[in-house]
């Protein structure tokens, strides 16, 4: 048996720019590349028609038909981590796994275990920072803490990344150092429990001319102003270094939006509390209502407010939201219906193409002024403003909201004036007592 090494596919799902990956070729024994249907995960989703589940089978055919152009293979488990790794450790001598890290606290438990597991055999674990710019601790104050507000942490991140712009590596399938073995086919949608959606995947290409106007169109939920690269950053089909290298040239507040995003990983990753508490602690004082049928109104866009209710029909019709509908959903959830931000962050996680724990979390914590350089408390979108500002033709909301003007579109589910005066109480009252 011949000594291999492992590269270990997770959210960097591509052969170009990958760090892991390119690190891992470099080394002189053969390379196996692997992907785990994580049973931790997948048995999770109580939806079996999920696009982002179909999304990653359909790259790693993709990927799988490159690689036997080298003589290779993409060998995928459907199995925990921990089982998938004694599979292999028995199958193959295996000398390194080389893997991207994430900051998540689960996945960091998942790496805790794999690295204790593969020490008891003498396999070495080495991880590389890939998915972010800078990651958790090299962003930080003159004090030698991390930021806890963006603007400034902005700054020092733009110095950084001026003075020294990351390297962009080479493109992977150019190395021939790949395990030669019979080529065979990943696991299907239907093997993994999953069928397939109706869902459209937006493209991976950076529309430089859209990105070019995007400080300009962007906050106008009718304009195909955005980039709807989401789904790529989240599971690695593009390469943030590569994506920031161009906005750095064409527009820098779609680059700000990258910084926003390497923000809220670091505060997760410093901050691992915040995917169930407030990070402001005194927040936890709020006494939510426990309104479910509110709460069903919202999720299916059938609260009486057009812009809400266009947002969620398209999130529930297309996995996607814009951005600026996103904050006024938020806002209507947490200060309107005083309903906790972790019900709609949950929706989100469900629902959304794009869900990233670290800027889901981070977007609903700062529409609630429960999280990090949040929105103050008492910063209250009124919908209708809202949307004579970036939807005044009414363009969005007839798209989304069919019976809209006619008798049979619900009267608003609570009255703004009421709701925000509430809401304001309810916020006074609890932060006083703290």
């Amino acid at each position: 048996m011949s000594k291999i090494n492992i590269f270990w596919f997770r959210r960097d799902l591509r052969f170009a720019d990958n760090t892991a990956l390119y690190y891992a070729l470099q080394e002189k024994l053969p390379v196996l590349p692997i992907f785990i249907f994580d049973l931790n995960i997948l048995e999770d989703l109580e939806n079996k028609q999920d696009a982002r589940v179909e999304f990653i089978q359909n790259t790693l055919s993709e990927m799988n038909q490159k690689l036997k152009a080298q003589g290779s293979k993409l060998k995928t488990f459907y199995a925990t981590p921990s089982e998938a790794f004694h599979e292999l450790s028995n199958e193959h001598e295996i000398n390194s796994v080389f893997t991207n890290r994430d900051y998540e606290p689960s996945a960091i438990a998942r790496d805790n275990e794999i690295e204790a597991f593969l020490k008891k055999r003498e396999i070495k674990f080495y991880t590389f920072k890939d998915h972010v710019i800078f990651e958790k601790e090299e962003i930080v104050s003159g004090g030698g803490t991390f930021y806890k507000v963006f603007t400034p942490y902005s700054k020092v991140w733009l110095a950084k990344y001026t003075l020294q712009r990351p390297t962009v590596l080479p493109y992977a399938l150019k190395t021939k150092n790949w395990h030669q073995v019979p080529h065979e086919e990943i696991h299907t949608l239907e093997e993994i429990g999953f069928q397939s959606t109706e869902i459209s995947i937006p493209a991976d290409d950076l529309n430089e001319a859209l990105i070019s106007k995007y400080d300009q169109l962007r906050d106008f939920p009718a304009k195909d102003a955005t980039s709807r690269l989401g789904i790529h950053l989240r599971f690695g089909t593009i390469s943030i270094r590569q994506l920031a290298e161009k906005a750095a040239s064409i527009n820098k507040t779609f680059l700000n939006e990258l910084i926003w995003r390497d923000f809220y990983a670091m505060i997760l990753a410093n901050n691992p509390k915040v995917v169930d508490h407030a990070f402001k602690t005194q927040y936890e004082q709020i006494p939510w209502l426990q309104d479910e049928e509110g709460f069903k109104k919202w999720c299916a866009g059938k609260t009486g407010y057009p812009i809400v209710d266009a947002g969620m029909r398209q999130l529930n019709q297309t996995g996607f939201m814009h951005n600026r509908v996103r904050m006024i959903v938020a806002s209507f959830l947490t200060k309107h219906l005083l309903i906790d931000w972790r019900w709609g962050e949950a929706y989100f996680a469900e629902k959304l193409l794009d869900f990233d724990l670290a800027s889901n979390n981070g977007g609903w914590q700062w529409a609630a002024g429960t999280g990090t350089d949040a929105q103050p408390y008492f910063r209250i979108f009124n919908p209708a403003s809202q949307t004579e500002k970036f939807d005044p033709e009414l363009k969005y909301i007839k798209k989304w909201v069919l019976e809209y003007g006619t008798p049979s579109y619900p009267k608003p589910m609570v009255d703004h004036k009421f709701a925000r005066q509430r809401a304001l109480d309810t916020y006074k009252a609890a932060l006083a007592n703290n």
